[in-house]
């Protein structure tokens, strides 16, 4: 069993995606580029390590990406 390990920096946190400071286009732009860059290439069992703060699996994130786009942030 290989363990996959993603290091997503400020991009991804349990919870949601980072910079949610700068709402509209900068948040669009976060959430496009992790869906397409970690969450289409990487499956549930891989582990991420934000930047800071707790760790997470793409698996317990992955039912909320829909919920993060409609709250914008």
């Amino acid at each position: 069993m290989t363990l996959t390990v993603v290091f997503t920096g400020d991009s991804l946190f349990p919870a949601g995606v980072g910079n949610t400071k700068n709402p509209g286009q900068s948040f669009a732009s976060l959430i496009d580029d992790v869906e397409q860059r970690i969450f289409d290439v990487y499956d549930d069992g891989a582990w991420v390590y934000p930047g800071h703060g707790g760790d997470t699996t793409l698996g317990a994130e992955r039912p909320n990406l829909d919920d993060w786009r409609a709250r914008g942030w």
